[in-house]
């Protein structure tokens, strides 16, 4: 579930999303979210832990309307999947009001 609370700051919004990442034994990721109430500009994979903002790991590709999916052949590093295995990887959702994003999700191993 992604929503504005989890944001960092928070933000007053009724947009939300929800969806499903999936990280294989391998590394490999895969997945979409779906957005509700929001005209996203852009959506990506970040590296951060609950309550602090982190870089863009992997960029998501709008597939449809509301709809942003993991690009094919996408893979963490060994770095990244502990973030993972840490539960330190989110999913962020910017928008025009939200630049630095309106909707976030932390991904559960």
């Amino acid at each position: 579930m992604l929503n504005g609370k989890q944001e960092v700051p928070p933000v007053t919004t009724s947009a939300s999303g929800n969806g499903t990442i999936t990280v294989g034994p391998d590394k490999s990721v895969s997945g979409s979210i779906t957005t509700t109430g929001v005209v996203a500009t852009a959506a990506h994979i970040h590296d951060g832990a609950p309550g602090k903002n982190g870089p863009v790991i992997i960029p998501l590709v709008k597939t449809s309307e509301n709809v942003w999916s993991v690009p094919a052949g996408a893979k963490l590093t060994d770095a990244q999947h502990e973030s993972y295995r840490a539960g330190s990887l989110y999913v962020n959702v910017h928008s025009a009001a939200n630049k630095g994003g309106e909707l976030r999700g932390q991904l559960r191993p």
